[in-house]
């Protein structure tokens, strides 16, 4: 049974009640979740394990897990034999992905008291990130490029957001362009500089679509890596995993 987690800061959440395990009271447990890549799960699955180990170099007394969606019996392996604890989701936006899907593997592989924390893509520390990148880029005109959504609005609403403030505090010319909805990146053509990938990981879309979209755009400028592989985002993630806020289980806060 799902039940909802208030935060201190009013935003409701998912959570799942705790079976009864006893672990050392000081070690609290964290699992990052990803979509990961269902062509190919494992590459997807050992990046994650990687960054996971990096959270926890960061993070005494917690242990922090990985697994991702697309790979079978990953959720299973990374919960076995937990209390339970709190999952950090590292998708862009708030959504089915996170309010739905992730409980409901959860459920499945019998995991109880598991939190669903606010995702990667909804931290301001990850917006603040992304105006940095592109003042360390140099660059007066930038594409942001993300995934977009043609079923809901909050995945392009953060990325329009992260837009305007990378315009605002850097003063470069800015266009958010989508994959999965208007405006195509192949769309936006005429410009150089850089493109962003508001993404959280390499992949398909990072390596193959995004330079597509680009191509046929004519864009003349360079592809900064995804914001997902930066070396700060360790930090960012521990820092959220800290604070312990739990998705929003209706609107998205960045909605427009």
């Amino acid at each position: 049974m799902i039940s909802p987690a208030i935060s201190p800061g009013g935003c409701r959440g998912l959570d799942l009640p705790a079976r009864g395990v006893t672990y050392p009271p000081m070690t609290k447990h964290a699992l990052i979740v990803a979509h990961g890549q269902p062509s190919d799960p494992r590459p997807a699955g050992a990046a994650l394990e990687t960054l996971a180990a990096r959270v926890e170099a960061l993070l005494p007394g917690w242990s922090i897990g990985a697994a991702t969606l697309a790979e079978a019996g990953a959720m299973a392996r990374s919960v076995d034999g937990m209390p339970g604890g709190v999952v950090f989701p590292m998708f862009m936006a708030g959504g089915w992905f996170t309010r739905v899907q992730i409980p409901k593997r959860l459920a499945e592989v019998g995991a109880q008291g598991w939190t669903v924390l606010e995702p990667f893509g909804c931290d301001p520390a990850v917006h603040d990130l992304c105006v940095t990148l592109v003042r360390e880029a140099g660059a007066g005109q930038v594409i942001l490029a993300a995934h977009g959504s043609f079923k809901a609005s909050a995945p392009s609403d953060i990325a329009q957001h992260v837009a305007g403030r990378i315009a605002e505090e850097t003063g470069a010319d800015v266009a958010a362009g989508f994959i999965d909805q208007e405006p195509q990146l192949s769309s936006l053509t005429g410009r150089g500089g850089v493109c962003l990938p508001f993404f959280a990981a390499g992949g398909g879309h990072v390596s193959d679509d995004i330079p597509a979209a680009l191509a046929v755009a004519g864009f003349t400028g360079r592809v900064l890596p995804p914001v997902g592989l930066d070396a700060r985002v360790p930090g960012i993630i521990a820092a959220a995993i800290a604070r312990g806020v739990p998705v929003c289980s209706g609107a998205c806060r960045w909605a427009r």
